[in-house]
């Protein structure tokens, strides 16, 4: 019993590290929103999450214990075995862990890291690229406006508009402002996406492409 002990003990230690992390899933496809639509990417989608948005599509991995913890060795070999050498850290959300061991091994193997956050925790890891998708349902920790490049708000509802200005007040002026409709909900808010944007031209439009191309 208490080696079993001193194994979770240990584990939870290399977590807290973030020398293990849990991952739900890693695959290799095409990066369907934002910035980087269109590009290959590597997708690194880690366990655990506290924002608990309604709509979201992973609910599945909320639960950080459901799933197998790997060394970031491990983690890191099994991108290098695709071609592409963008990676893109998610979840769930991912800085609920210290990314900094993840990205500097990535970054050392020639990979180009970004990430998709709410920004409900202190960014941890050396990124080139901080979607940040702030949430309601947890607010984003201050630190978290003056490291996002992409503002990317998810609209559910028409009061989303007023909650993507509020934040595209708060980041840095070089940051590019996206509005993407929930997909469930798409139908009903692209029009009026589309006028909200040619109307404030800022702001730029996010789809969710690869549920249209029907791909991970």
């Amino acid at each position: 019993m208490k080696t079993l002990e001193l194994i979770a003990s240990s584990k939870q230690e290399l977590v807290a590290a973030g020398l293990q992390l849990p991952i739900m899933e890693a695959f290799y496809t095409i990066q369907g929103e934002g910035r980087f639509t269109g590009y290959p990417a590597y997708f690194i989608r880690l366990g655990g999450c506290d924002v608990g948005c309604v709509w979201c599509d992973v609910k599945e991995s909320w639960e950080a214990e459901k799933w197998p913890v790997l060394a970031i060795e491990q983690i890191v070999e099994d991108a290098l075995a695709h071609p592409g050498r963008l990676a893109v850290i998610t979840g769930g959300e991912p800085l609920m862990y210290d990314l900094g061991p993840l990205t500097k091994l990535l970054k050392e193997k020639g990979f180009t890291t970004n990430i998709e956050t709410s920004g409900a925790h202190p960014l941890s890891g050396d990124f080139d690229w901080v979607c940040f998708s702030p949430k309601k349902f947890k607010k984003p920790h201050p630190s978290i406006y003056k490291h996002a490049d992409e503002l990317k708000a998810v609209v559910f509802n028409k009061s989303d508009f007023a909650f993507a200005e509020e934040h595209a007040a708060k980041v840095s002026p070089l940051c590019e402002l996206r509005l993407q409709p929930e997909w469930s909900k798409a139908t009903l808010f692209i029009p009026e996406i589309v006028e909200y944007v040619k109307n404030h031209p800022n702001w730029k439009i996010s789809l969710q492409t690869h549920k249209f191309m029907d791909i991970p």
